[in-house]
């Protein structure tokens, strides 16, 4: 999700790998065996035709993708307002065309976008029924439950991913770097979103105002230019160490793995606790 871990790779890296090689391995050869030259140039005729309809597939760039896989969540959500079954036809037709052969990995990755930053959960509706679903899984469960609280709605999928990247930037970051990272979610600060309404509105008005986040403008910068921080609602319904965890989720990491922003969650876990030792026993 953030600067990437030194010991190991990104996410869902076997998937990507899987792409170039299965690209390669479909792709069909070049090699001609022995035959009369009429044969050839009908060969090679019905080549090019077959060029013309199906275009030879080739490796896809990180950016291609990125944007097909923001694509088919952004396809995703908008099917499920309806709350009538996803078809695998309507996919394969609407989103991703000549990106059949790694369509199983573009729909899990889209699925682990789902789940960490919008909270709904990809299902197939009956075993190989080819249709599917999204439930909402925001629940309050374990290290999340503090900063869900009760209300279980998809926007706290969208405010966790925001703590992560300030905390993972070293606890303040450029406006303009949060919407650098959220583009590639599909999420932007001029478009209407299906699940966020106004996303630029929710994050530097509504979080404000809910005192998760503090908004700033960076002083003698053109273009004017604001920075984002934890605001004190965030320190107190939550910690660097839960945040961390849930970055290391999202990215398949374990939070070692950042060794600078374990040892701050660490010290900060042992300055939550000394002033406790003092303080009124906590209620059962």
């Amino acid at each position: 999700m953030l600067q990437k871990p030194r010991s190991r790779g990104r996410p869902s890296s076997q998937a990507e790998r899987d792409w170039g090689r299965r690209a390669a391995e479909e792709a069909p050869s070049t090699s001609r065996g022995a035959g009369s030259s009429q044969e050839a140039r009908s060969t090679a005729s019905q080549g090019a035709r077959r060029a013309e309809a199906s275009p030879e597939v080739g490796p896809r760039s990180p950016q291609q993708l990125e944007l097909k896989v923001a694509e088919l969540v952004q396809f995703l959500l908008i099917k499920d307002q309806k709350k009538i079954p996803i078809k695998r036809t309507d996919i394969l037709k609407h989103v991703i065309g000549d990106y059949k052969d790694i369509f199983p990995d573009l729909l899990k990755l889209a699925a682990e976008r789902l789940e960490y930053v919008f909270g709904y959960k990809l299902v197939e509706l009956e075993p190989k029924s080819n249709t599917y679903i999204l439930i909402n899984t925001l629940e309050p469960v374990e290290e999340d439950a503090e900063v869900r609280g009760d209300q279980g709605t998809p926007t706290t999928g969208l405010l966790m991913i925001v703590l992560g990247l300030i905390f993972m930037k070293g606890n303040t970051i450029k406006e303009t770097e949060v919407w650098d990272f959220l583009r590639r979610l599909g999420v932007y600060p001029t478009k209407k979103h299906l699940v966020f309404g106004d996303p630029k509105k929710l994050i530097t008005e509504e979080f404000v105002r809910q005192r998760y986040l503090e908004y700033r403008r960076i002083p003698h910068t053109d273009p004017v230019d604001y920075e984002l921080q934890w605001g004190p609602r965030t320190n107190l319904e939550t910690s660097k160490m839960k945040v961390l965890k849930f970055v290391a989720r999202v990215h398949n990491q374990d939070p070692k793995d950042w060794p600078a922003q374990y040892c701050e969650a660490l010290a900060d876990e042992e300055a939550r606790a000394r002033p406790e030792t003092g303080g009124p026993a906590p209620s059962s």
